[in-house]
């Protein structure tokens, strides 16, 4: 069981938890979540994304991993203007925070 913040992630039986309320994931969004979890307050890359979730060493589409975050950041209640989970850092990667932010993305 990883549990990052709020958020409880079992990877055995894909089921995840923020606070006391289950939300389901689909395949991909539970992995991406996974991946970034695994590695929480690390810079993840978008190419360390793709191999690893994706299991491709190339980019199928460029926003495969906006639309996917995008969704996930909306099941979990992140706001993505001002996250306190997953926060993107700009041209590098993203980063599951390891303890609550407040602010925008950082740069």
């Amino acid at each position: 069981m990883l549990t990052v913040q709020d958020v409880r992630l079992d990877p055995e039986n894909r089921r995840v938890w923020r606070g006391d309320r289950e939300i389901e994931f689909s395949r991909m969004e539970f992995d991406l979540l996974h991946a970034l979890m695994a590695r929480a307050g690390e810079l993840v890359t978008r190419e360390e994304l793709m191999r690893d979730v994706w299991e491709t060493t190339f980019w199928t589409s460029s926003k495969t991993i906006d639309v996917h975050l995008g969704w996930v950041r909306r099941k979990l209640g992140d706001d993505s203007r001002q996250p306190s989970l997953i926060t993107t850092v700009r041209g590098r990667g993203l980063r599951f925070e390891a303890c609550a932010v407040s602010g925008a993305n950082q740069r």
